[in-house]
């Protein structure tokens, strides 16, 4: 197939968890052998800090005017056999309006941000990049987040079809690495500043760090305040690389995850971070979330410290098999269910039921030969 992605960015893994989503996506899709053009604007924060300008999986199309270049951006859509908007892309809502008076489609929304554009639709009926009235028009509504969140796309925002789309890992990419020293932490984080994350990261991280000052941690991740009072023991990072993050994750005796409140509300959210860490067979640390235990089971695959004294208990009292043993546990079910092998084929099925459903409302003229359908989507799975 032909399909155009528009996107935040593909380009730039600084300081978002986009880019590296869309690499391993739109790899696996590359990989099916699907060509892929992904357009992003070009602003001065991912331009400045580009660390994939060229990926070879797809083509990338940089403009810097919606409005100067919409009338070729549309025509390069138009000539595709599907077309997805993603959450933050920020022409988001004029793209949409654009592409469906061409007939460009099917359009399907990709959100990568579903608690987060949720509680603004809840609020104002919009946000930056959706409005609620042009939800029932995308073919598909492909999410971050299951469970009852999905419900209320459908009866509640009048979504045709929505469906449970997560994350993914790069198995090629997010393995085991041998030790790196740099990242030889007892316990590290990896993750951008964000205010709602902030006091748990400051309870399960730095208190763990106060109450073990022989131990070493890490904090990896842009946007800090300058005046947050770390331990004398936690060290900043702040920026690792993509292609550093399997080492980051190998290297440390434990890693943390840590979720935005609004995915905690949403539940069924796991995040990128998540996935990787355990493709690389870590012992990871993570806060509660309603779902969790869908991709990850807790005291087998993944731990739940409440508080800074059970993390403190976890890293002294674990033995070092049992750790070694729950992140073999995690890395073999992400691999099972969760590669971004996985979403291609998922991409498939979604799209060829679209299709399929576009087919029966609007039935085909009996004079027209189904040769004249395009065989990527007679074949789409």
């Amino acid at each position: 197939m032909n399909l155009v992605i528009f996107g935040l960015t593909i380009t730039s893994a600084w300081g978002n968890g986009h880019a590296t989503t869309y690499r391993s996506l739109i790899k696996a899709f590359a990989l099916r052998g699907h060509r892929v053009r992904f357009v992003e604007k070009d602003v001065e924060w991912y331009r400045n800090n580009r660390d994939l300008p060229e990926p070879r999986f797809c083509t990338v199309r940089l403009y810097q005017d919606w409005e100067m270049e919409e009338a070729s951006l549309v025509r390069e859509a138009q000539a595709a056999d599907a077309v997805m908007i993603g959450s933050y892309f920020p022409d988001a809502i004029r793209a949409t309006r654009a592409l469906l008076g061409a007939g460009a489609g099917p359009l399907l929304f990709y959100d990568i941000d579903t608690p987060i554009t949720i509680a603004q639709l809840r609020a104002h009926g919009q946000c930056e990049y959706l409005e609620a009235s042009l939800i029932p028009e995308y073919a598909a509504y492909l999410s971050f987040t299951g469970g009852p969140t999905l419900e209320e796309l459908e009866s509640r925002f009048g979504s045709a079809r929505a469906v449970p789309f997560y994350c993914s890992v790069d198995p090629d990419l997010y393995k085991p690495m041998a030790v790196r020293a740099e990242y030889a932490y007892d316990l590290s984080y990896l993750g951008t500043y964000a205010r709602d994350r902030q006091p748990k990261l400051m309870s399960l991280l730095n208190q763990t760090a106060h109450s073990l000052p022989d131990a070493g941690f890490l904090v990896a991740g842009a946007m800090y305040p300058s005046d947050v009072p770390w331990a004398p023991n936690v060290r900043r990072l702040t920026h690792v690389a993509p292609p550093d993050h399997p080492d980051f994750y190998s290297s440390s005796r434990f890693t943390l995850n840590l979720t935005r409140d609004d995915m905690i509300n949403a539940g069924y959210s796991p995040s990128v971070r998540l996935f990787e860490a355990s493709a690389c067979g870590a012992a990871i640390l993570s806060d509660r979330w309603d779902g969790l235990d869908q991709f990850l089971t807790p005291g087998e695959e993944i731990l739940l410290p409440a508080n800074a004294a059970e993390t403190t208990d976890i890293l002294l009292h674990l033995s070092d098999g049992d750790r070694r043993r729950i992140g073999k546990r995690a890395r073999e079910r992400i691999l099972a269910e969760h590669t971004s092998h996985h979403r291609a084929l998922e991409f498939e099925h979604i799209l060829e039921t679209c299709t399929s459903k576009s087919a029966r409302t609007h039935p085909q003229d009996p004079t027209t030969s189904a040769d004249t359908v395009p065989a990527a989507l007679r074949s789409v799975v």
